[in-house]
């Protein structure tokens, strides 16, 4: 519901008349080029909608019906709790723009070198400690793969360091579609039913253009199975995966979502599911995929389309851009974070990564959680009524001093009236006299401080020996 009484900077991009432009052409991608869905398992699912779905072999073709049914029949917003069974927030029904730090990185980047290595479950628990710290982030999702270990074992150790170093909900990203069950297991041995008050949302990724991997579709029937959320989101890249036009990239992208949905609530109606994409585009010439001013523009369309089928949404992150904690990845941060805020996006999982998403960067991360703050403030707005008007006291003020330095609302408010961030604010001749002193000097400084004096959740130990036992006793080699 919207508070009369604030100010509050709000963007809207499509008109009645684009969501139906784009609601009519993914139903007719969907009714007349349909999905490959490679799993038997999930052809079963949607052989429930009868006549409505139509399967020749593994390509599955939907009518306008069995799509209008799915999308009125999932849930308009799901509650996330930590690991303390303690509820955080809600995605969905109009609820402000969450955020999370970490994608599935291959590299961890020094934050005083800039230096790469390769991630590692050391940088597992530095990381997940650091956000664990960092006020802005809601919830933490999957920093890295750890690379250190056997990928037959890594996906289980990763995940048993994100619990046991944070008590805030995660968003897993499992590399090893396999181990999946094998992952709710350990987090069931070390935590009790994560069905209950569930702490995770398991993150799939369906293949763009218009293919439902059998990995993908197992692990959204398993969260459905346990009445847990996955996000389901497209990763598209215009010219490439899906066209190259804004329109036709959003129309493409929201016709997969349609499909993951349809498969959700065949499997069990009113299940929940988070549904958006991340859009990029790609390089022919570099051969490099990024994110272009344009796709912040459909990530806004695609919030738009969730919140017209009262669909809780997960959005881009402004993340996967920059070298280290540098100008390309600020101007990303900050135009992503605002955006979001002031549009209809539920939630941003993946702050803190640059270089293509590729290497997780702690200054970043740092960094993009100053970025948080302040944007939320500018989105949030500010009061107008009788009392921040203040016409009364304007008069009174000018009448008597001329200034405002011992008004009363200055007195009140002035600790709190400015935010207070990483960067001091400095004059001129403070800056010389500090020798002429670089920003990104002060972020490095106080991520290694951050780094360096976080302490784990006191049932860390437990938690780790609980892991390890049960990992040990799988028997995996």
């Amino acid at each position: 519901m919207i508070d009369s009484r604030f100010a509050r900077p709000r963007i809207t991009l499509l008109s009645e008349e684009h969501i139906h432009l784009i609601h009519e052409g993914s139903l007719k991608v969907l009714e007349n080029t349909g999905v490959l869905v490679e799993s038997q398992r999930a052809r079963d699912v949607y052989s429930r909608g009868g006549a409505s779905v139509l399967i020749n072999e593994d390509r599955v073709k939907f009518k306008r019906e069995v799509v209008e049914w799915a999308m009125d029949s999932a849930p308009g917003s799901y509650d996330v709790y930590n690991r303390r069974g303690e509820k955080c927030f809600t995605i969905g029904d109009g609820n402000p723009t969450r955020f999370g730090n970490g994608v599935t990185n291959l590299f961890y980047q020094d934050p005083v070198t800039d230096r790469l290595s390769q991630f590692s479950r050391k940088h597992m628990e530095l990381g997940v400690r650091l956000a664990e710290s960092l006020t802005q982030y809601d919830v933490i999702s999957t920093l890295g793969v750890l690379r250190d270990l056997p990928p037959q074992t890594a996906d289980l150790f990763a995940v048993l360091e994100m619990a046991a170093n944070s008590t805030k909900p995660l968003v897993l990203l499992i590399s090893d579609e396999k181990l999946f069950p094998q992952v709710l297991q350990l987090l069931d041995r070390i935590h009790g039913d994560v069905g209950n008050r569930p702490f995770i949302i398991p993150y799939l990724n369906p293949v763009t253009p218009m293919k439902i991997n059998e990995g993908t579709s197992d692990k959204l029937l398993d969260s459905i199975e346990r009445g847990i959320a996955a996000i389901y989101s497209n990763y598209g890249m215009a010219g490439m995966s899906t066209p190259i036009t804004p329109a036709g990239a959003l129309t493409f992208l929201n016709a997969e979502l349609m499909a993951g949905v349809v498969l959700s609530q065949l499997a069990r109606r009113g299940a929940p599911v988070i549904c958006g994409s991340l859009p990029a585009y790609f390089d022919m010439k570099t051969m490099v995929d990024f994110m272009d001013t344009q796709s912040f523009l459909i990530n806004l369309g695609c919030a738009e389309m969730m919140s017209y089928y009262g669909i809780p949404h997960a959005g881009t992150s402004g993340s996967g851009e920059g070298w280290g904690p540098d100008l390309l990845a600020a101007g990303v941060n900050w135009t992503n974070h605002l955006t979001s805020l002031m549009g209809k996006s539920g939630l941003a999982p993946f702050v803190g990564s640059g270089l293509n998403s590729k290497a997780y960067m702690p200054a970043q991360t740092v960094f993009a959680n100053d970025v948080i703050a302040q944007a939320r403030i500018f989105a949030e707005g500010f009061p107008v009524d009788s009392r921040s008007v203040g016409a009364d006291e304007i008069i009174h003020e000018m009448a008597e001093n001329g200034h405002f330095l011992m008004s009363e609302s200055t007195l009140e408010v002035y600790k709190n009236a400015y935010y207070q961030g990483i960067f001091p604010r400095i004059s001129l001749e403070r800056w010389e006299e500090l020798e002429n002193p670089r920003m990104e000097n002060l972020l490095r400084e106080r991520t290694v401080e951050l780094l360096t004096n976080q302490e784990p959740p006191e049932d860390h130990d437990e938690l780790i020996k609980k892991g390890e036992e049960y990992i040990g006793n799988l028997g995996i080699v």
